[in-house]
C-alpha cells in the first residue's frame, strides 16, 4: 500500500483518487478550496440552480468505466443520465436556423441539406469521415495511453485538390482549410468553427485534426446529468469516500517536498505531509503554466419567469455576427468579442427551478485569456449578449427575473495531433505525476477523467 497525495479535488483529482483507493492505496486529497469539483461547480439562489462550469457530458464511456472499475456498477446507478435530443439548435446571422439530432449522422446530413442546400450534408459527412480517420489514429495514443515520446503528426487526410490549387505547395492542413471544403455559404464553416471555439481553440489556426471534435459528439452523442453536472462530481466524491480516500479542504499546498530529485511529499501551512507519490493538477506544483494561455469563459446565469416553452432545445448556439472578427478579438487583440458566438443551455430539469412557472438558463461565451472585468463591465456585457440573442430571435429579456455573471479562468484545450499537446502524466520526475486539464490528454471533462485512468495505470495496484 503506497501513500499517495492528490493535489486538487477537481474532477481529475476525484477520478484519480477513486481509482487509486480502489487499487488499495492510501489516498489523501488536498484541496485549497472549501469543496470538491473544481470548475464543475454550481450556484443556487431562490430555488434556481445552475452549472457554473460545463453543462453537458460528451464521451460518457469515460465515467461509465470509472463506475465499473471502482464499484462494479453502471454509471446510471450513481446519476441520472439521459441523451440530449435534439443535440443543438443553431441560429445564424442571416436568419438561417438549424436543428441537429443527437448521435445521428444521417439526420445531421438531412438537417444541413435543408438549411444550407443540397450537398451540404454530404460534404459535412465527408469531413466527419476524415474526423473518424483522426479518431482511429489518435484514440489510443492521445486518449487512452501515456503521452507518446514523439509528438504525433496530424493524420487528417486532406481532400484531393483540383484545378490550379494542385500546383500550390501543401502545408500543414488547418481547420480553416477543412472549413473551406464545406461550401454552402458561411453557415457550415461557422458550425465547424464553433466546435473549436468552444474547446478554446482558434478556428483560424487549429490543426485539421480538430475535426475529431464534431466527429466524437455527433457519433457518440451528448448527455445531460439530472440535477446538473455537479451531481456527477458529487457522485465521484462519494465514491472516493466509499473507497477510503481522505479529503482535507481549505488546505493549499505551498510546495513539493524533495529528497534530492525525488518528490517525497508536500508542504502545507500545517507542515510536511510525506508520500510515496504525489499527483498534481495545480499549475506551479509540477504543472507548467502555458506561455500562451487558453481563452476563458464568460457566463451569465439567468433566472426566468414563466415555464420553459414546450419544444425548447436544451442547447442553442447563436452564432457570431462575424466569426473572423470574433476570432481576432479573442485570440489576437485580446478584447471582448462584439456580438459573439453564445451557447445557451436551457435544461428541462425540475431540480433547477423553484416551481413549474420558472426556468433556469446559462449563457456562455469564449473570451480572451486573463481577461479582467469589473462587476459593472460584466453586467453591461451581459446586457449586450441578451440584446444579441434578441436580434437573433431569442429574446429572454421580458422574462428575466434576475441575472448573475461569472468570469472563469482559462480552460486548457484538448490535446490534438499536430497541435497543442498537454504535459505528460509521468512520472515527470521521481515520485511526481500530473493529472487534470493541464496534463495529457488535455482539457475537457472526458479527458481529465482519462488522465486519471492513465495515471492510475502508471502507478498500478498496491
Amino acid at each position: 500500500m503506497a501513500r499517495i497525495i492528490v493535489v486538487g479535488a477537481g474532477m481529475g483529482g476525484l477520478a484519480a483518487a477513486s481509482r487509486l483507493a480502489t487499487l488499495g492505496h492510501r489516498v489523501t486529497v488536498l484541496e485549497a478550496a472549501g469543496t470538491h469539483g473544481g470548475q464543475v461547480g454550481s450556484y443556487r439562489r431562490e430555488g434556481f440552480g445552475f452549472d457554473t462550469g460545463p453543462g453537458l457530458l460528451a464521451l460518457p464511456a469515460v465515467y461509465r468505466d470509472l463506475a465499473l472499475k471502482t464499484g462494479r456498477e453502471p454509471l446510471e446507478r450513481l446519476v441520472g443520465l439521459r441523451p440530449v435530443d435534439p443535440e443543438s439548435r443553431h441560429l445564424f446571422p442571416d436568419g438561417t436556423g438549424l436543428l441537429l439530432p443527437n448521435a445521428s449522422r444521417g439526420g445531421v446530413g438531412q438537417a444541413l441539406d435543408a438549411a444550407f442546400g443540397a450537398g451540404s450534408g454530404a460534404r459535412w459527412g465527408e469531413l466527419l469521415n476524415r474526423g473518424r480517420t483522426v479518431w482511429e489514429a489518435t484514440r489510443r495514443p492521445l486518449l487512452e495511453e501515456p503521452r507518446p515520446a514523439v509528438d504525433p503528426a496530424d493524420p487528417y487526410p486532406a481532400p484531393p485538390r483540383r484545378g490550379l490549387s494542385r500546383l500550390l505547395p501543401r502545408g500543414r492542413p488547418t481547420l480553416a482549410d477543412a472549413a473551406r471544403e464545406l461550401g454552402g455559404g458561411p453557415g457550415p464553416a461557422a458550425l465547424l468553427g464553433e466546435y473549436a471555439l468552444r474547446y478554446g481553440l482558434d478556428p483560424r489556426t487549429a490543426p485539421a485534426s480538430a475535426t475529431v471534435l464534431p466527429y466524437m459528439e455527433q457519433s457518440f452523442g451528448v448527455w445531460y446529468v439530472d440535477g446538473g453536472l455537479r451531481a456527477l462530481a458529487d457522485a465521484v466524491f462519494e465514491r472516493c469516500g466509499e473507497r477510503g480516500a481522505e479529503f482535507r479542504f481549505d488546505t493549499p499546498v505551498r510546495a513539493l517536498e524533495l529528497d534530492g530529485e525525488r518528490v517525497v511529499g508536500v508542504r502545507t501551512d500545517e507542515g510536511v505531509l510525506a508520500a510515496d507519490a504525489v499527483l498534481s493538477a495545480v499549475p506551479g506544483l509540477g504543472v507548467t503554466a502555458p506561455a500562451d494561455p487558453a481563452p476563458g469563459r464568460f457566463t451569465v446565469l439567468l433566472a426566468l419567469d414563466g415555464a420553459r416553452p414546450a419544444g425548447t432545445a436544451h442547447r442553442t448556439v447563436v452564432h457570431a455576427a462575424d466569426p473572423d472578427a470574433e476570432a481576432r478579438a479573442v485570440f489576437t487583440d485580446r478584447a471582448l468579442p462584439p456580438r459573439p458566438t453564445v451557447q445557451v443551455l436551457r435544461p428541462d430539469d425540475p431540480a433547477l427551478v423553484p416551481g413549474p412557472d420558472a426556468e433556469a438558463a446559462v449563457l456562455t461565451v469564449t473570451v480572451p485569456a486573463d481577461l479582467t472585468l469589473a462587476a459593472t463591465e460584466q453586467d453591461a456585457y451581459a446586457g449586450e449578449l441578451l440584446a444579441h440573442l434578441a436580434a437573433a430571435g431569442l429574446d429572454l429579456r421580458p422574462r428575466l427575473r434576475w441575472r448573475e455573471t461569472r468570469l472563469t479562468a482559462t480552460v486548457p484545450p484538448p490535446s490534438l495531433a499536430g497541435g497543442h499537446l498537454a504535459q505528460a502524466n509521468g512520472p515527470t520526475r521521481p515520485g511526481l505525476y500530473l493529472i487534470g486539464a493541464h496534463a495529457h490528454p488535455g482539457g475537457g471533462l472526458a479527458r481529465v477523467g482519462m488522465s486519471a485512468s492513465i495515471t492510475a495505470g502508471l502507478l498500478g495496484p498496491a
